[in-house]
């Protein structure tokens, strides 16, 4: 049970849905900003990527609603689908990834651990591979964000969904509709 009083049955609403119902408020920004990150047209990380970028810093940070969902929205939108996801989170440097996702992986990992981690040197890796600018910098904001959600998720101390099925039903709205909509 959350920490707080939701006003909401969680299982019907785990995770940060319970919040977001809690406060539409802060949920339309939050939303408007996983949008303009996750889902809306990049123009050149795909929509999978970068839900990998998010599910990948939500798991260094040990979230299991945010891991799970955002596993199971990059599964379904990446051609390796969920065993990809997996094996990016159990072995980046052995996962069939291109070099300069796994790059930008890195970046997030350090971002993850403190902005500051993020180093020239990291940065200038992520460029030899091809990384953009924009792909850097979108990358740090996703892993930030993450880091943000993450914590609120967590420091609500909201349910995991019981059933794991319901992570893959909400991938596939978010595939289709993306973040618009409320949770």
């Amino acid at each position: 049970m959350a920490h707080i009083d939701l006003g909401l049955d969680e299982r019907r609403f785990p995770g940060i849905n319970g919040p977001m119902r809690f406060r539409p408020e802060t949920a339309g920004p939050l939303n408007a900003l996983a949008e303009a990150l996750l889902h809306a047209p990049h123009p050149t990380l795909s929509a999978g990527e970068r839900e990998l970028i998010a599910a990948y810093v939500s798991g260094l940070n040990e979230c299991v609603f945010c891991c799970s969902s955002h596993s199971a929205f990059a599964a379904a939108q990446l051609d390796g689908g969920m065993p990809l996801v997996q094996q990016v989170r159990a072995d980046l440097d052995g996962a069939d990834v291109s070099p300069k996702l796994r790059a930008l992986l890195r970046i997030a990992a350090a971002v993850q651990q403190d902005g500051r981690k993020v180093t020239a040197a990291l940065v200038d890796a992520a460029r030899a591979e091809g990384a953009t600018d924009l792909e850097v910098h979108d990358t740090v904001l996703i892993a930030a964000a993450f880091c943000m959600f993450n914590r609120y998720v967590d420091g609500l101390g909201t349910l995991p969904a019981a059933d794991p099925a319901d992570y893959e039903q909400a991938a596939q709205r978010i595939k289709v509709h993306g973040y618009g909509q409320a949770a």
